[in-house]
């Protein structure tokens, strides 16, 4: 997830597919310095590729799990499972983060992967020109002034880590953790590869082989892909469906880790095609391993979502005969 520029132009996110070209772009342009055949080719890509075989990808326009999730239905199993294996995920995602540094093609791709990899274990975003925000207690919680969620709030979503501070308690695994309590989890029972199911790993694997790739063409793919998996509205619903059991039956549940990377997706989908068109006009991408990256890496991102919901299925189904023997007691 990188830093918003200040330079950055927003592009309208109001269909899918931007095709706004940058202030930057276009100056190019008219100086010569890319040919419109080019810029007729960075459309086609968009049009034929990009929205066909990325936008239309199942994970992003169809996700069952968070589909059902979002309404809140779900008991202390279903959770506890759900926040177990996004902890595996969570810890794992920092080894696929850190090939992605070590792979980097330049200095400054290199310095945007320590963005993310740094603040993902703790180091807090600075933020030259932050927002002026008043602190606004959670008051679903009993001990709202304390909140874990209250505090996240004060943390930047925007900025860089350099010259940030470091805290163990901003490392986003930490976020995961305080939840454990609430939920009969210990430490020992979260972010390990053991705890984790074969889709799971899978989906862990898969970050670690594509998305830190030491193939650029492939890598930038798999960005792509993952930036707009995290913005397509996942992190909606599971806020949705978490506030929901938190009401019914756990008023002290610390969320801080989904608010926060909700927030943090917000303002990160709207440059995922400035991203992209900056690739795209400053070498030789080359389209095909640009896709292949990509939807190999959604296909990933599906097999862990698929995983989750077929475990929740499979719990429906061993507690429905409960269910009926319960029913079957009470009428005799």
């Amino acid at each position: 997830m990188k830093a918003k520029q200040d330079n950055e132009e927003e592009p309208d996110m109001s269909v899918g597919i931007v095709k706004t070209l940058s202030s930057e772009t276009k100056e190019r342009l008219t100086r010569g310095q890319i040919s419109q055949s080019k810029v007729d080719r960075y459309y086609r890509f968009l049009d034929d590729r990009v929205a066909r075989k990325i936008f239309s990808h199942p994970v992003i326009v169809d996700n069952k799990f968070t589909g059902w999730f979002q309404d809140g239905s779900f008991d202390k199993t279903d959770l506890r499972h759900f926040v177990v294996q996004f902890s595996v995920f969570s810890n794992l995602f920092i080894e696929a983060q850190l090939k992605k540094t070590i792979n980097a093609p330049t200095i400054e791709a290199m310095h945007a992967s320590k963005e993310i990899l740094l603040n993902e274990l703790g180091v807090v975003f600075r933020n030259p020109n932050p927002k002026k925000t008043q602190e606004q207690p959670c008051t679903d919680c009993s001990n709202s002034k304390t909140c874990a969620d209250t505090q996240a709030e004060l943390v930047e979503t925007e900025g860089t880590v350099d010259g940030g501070t470091f805290r163990f308690a901003a490392a986003h695994f930490e976020w995961l953790l305080r939840m454990a309590p609430f939920l009969d989890l210990t430490f020992s029972d979260m972010g390990k590869r053991r705890h984790g199911t074969s889709s799971t790993l899978f989906f862990c694997d898969e970050l670690c082989r594509i998305y830190g790739s030491e193939d650029l063409q492939v890598a930038l793919g798999a960005s792509f892909g993952v930036e707009n998996w995290a913005a397509a509205g996942f992190w909606k619903e599971l806020v949705r469906g978490l506030q929901v059991f938190k009401r019914r039956e756990c008023r002290d549940l610390p969320l801080a880790f989904f608010t926060w990377h909700d927030r943090v997706e917000d303002q990160h989908a709207m440059h995922t095609f400035a991203e992209l068109e900056r690739d795209y006009f400053s070498m030789d991408l080359d389209e095909d391993k640009f896709i292949e990256g990509a939807v190999e890496m959604l296909n990933g991102v599906k097999a862990f979502w698929d995983g989750l919901n077929s475990d929740r299925m499979k719990r429906s189904g061993e507690r429905q005969p409960q269910m009926c023997c319960k029913f079957v007691l009470q009428r005799q």
